[in-house]
């Protein structure tokens, strides 16, 4: 009778006590990980600098290697663009940038995904009329095979 009371005890005990304990990361892998992230920050910080001076130029090559294939964007006026109408509405746009500046520049990550949020101040002519605008910008990226991709943004024009 003590066999079957002690067996049925030891299951219990098994299946209550944790399998496997997670182990805390070390040291040293914190220390990667952080340095992997800020490398990861760094690389969009760019990507949004590079953004900008793709937009001054009106030039949709940049937009072609880092949005993705199924990219949407919501411009300020509440129309929204796939990748190609995006691209073309950058190269055809008829504004002339005398200067586009991105800055304010945050970057948030969530594993393989990340927000980024940024001021883009303009100043250009379009149809003869000079003008000046702020925008405030989100994009999301997500980390694939091919590196960082856009997936999404948001265009908000401030007033003034």
């Amino acid at each position: 009778m003590k066999k079957p009371a002690m067996l049925i005890f030891a299951v219990f005990a098994l299946l209550l006590a944790p399998c496997v304990r997670a182990q805390a990361p070390s040291a040293a892998e914190l220390r990667e990980t952080a340095k992997e992230n800020e490398a990861k920050q760094e690389e969009l910080i760019n990507l949004e600098m590079e953004t900008a001076r793709a937009m001054l130029w009106n030039n949709g090559t940049l937009f072609r290697r880092i949005y993705g294939e199924d990219f949407i964007g919501i411009l300020p006026s509440g129309q929204v663009k796939d990748k190609e109408g995006w691209i073309a509405s950058i190269e055809n746009s008829g504004v002339k940038y005398t200067s586009f500046i991105a800055s304010d520049i945050r970057v948030r990550m969530f594993q393989d995904t990340a927000i980024v949020t940024c001021m883009w101040s303009s100043r250009g002519m379009r149809g003869g009329q000079a003008f000046s605008k702020q925008l405030r910008v989100t994009h999301v990226y997500i980390y694939g095979q091919r590196g960082w991709q856009a997936v999404a943004s948001q265009e908000t024009l401030l007033p003034g």
